[in-house]
């Protein structure tokens, strides 16, 4: 009796302790998705900074980019964390409000001004990627 008594219990503290695991690694594996960032599409914007948040989980950058007609829209720009940025030559201070900044991105999937940055040129004409580059490939040679 005593043994299926503390079978049951310590089954309960599994199945609990299992059960807050999954609870808080669910929001955690969400939080990665870019599901929301079109990644087939790449969008090239030059305008003036508004702010750059070096924060984690990821940094941002606020950037307003005049259309072809002259009105200004405001675009929010998700980058990777600050330590995997630091990686690509990326610090706290890279940029500042009112510096003028060409950036690749791909642009979210709603239509919204907003986007995953691909590539950055500074206004000191640095180009500086999310994350460390990856080279493609060499080309083949002739022979």
């Amino acid at each position: 009796m005593k043994s299926l008594h503390a079978f049951r219990t310590k089954l309960c503290s599994v199945a609990m302790l299992a059960a807050a695991v999954f609870a808080i690694a669910t929001p955690v594996w969400a939080h990665h998705s870019f599901t929301m960032f079109d990644m087939t599409k790449r969008l090239t914007l030059t305008g003036s900074i508004t702010s750059f948040e070096w924060t984690n989980p990821h940094a941002y950058i606020e950037i307003d980019v005049p259309d072809e007609k002259g009105a200004v829209k405001h675009w929010s720009i998700e980058m990777g964390s600050p330590s995997i940025l630091m990686q690509s030559g990326w610090k706290f201070n890279s940029i500042h409000a009112g510096d003028k900044l060409t950036i690749i991105i791909n642009p979210m999937k709603s239509g919204q001004n907003g986007g995953f940055l691909s590539q950055a040129t500074l206004p000191d004409g640095k180009v500086l990627f999310n994350g460390p580059r990856q080279e493609p490939p060499p080309a083949p040679t002739q022979k």
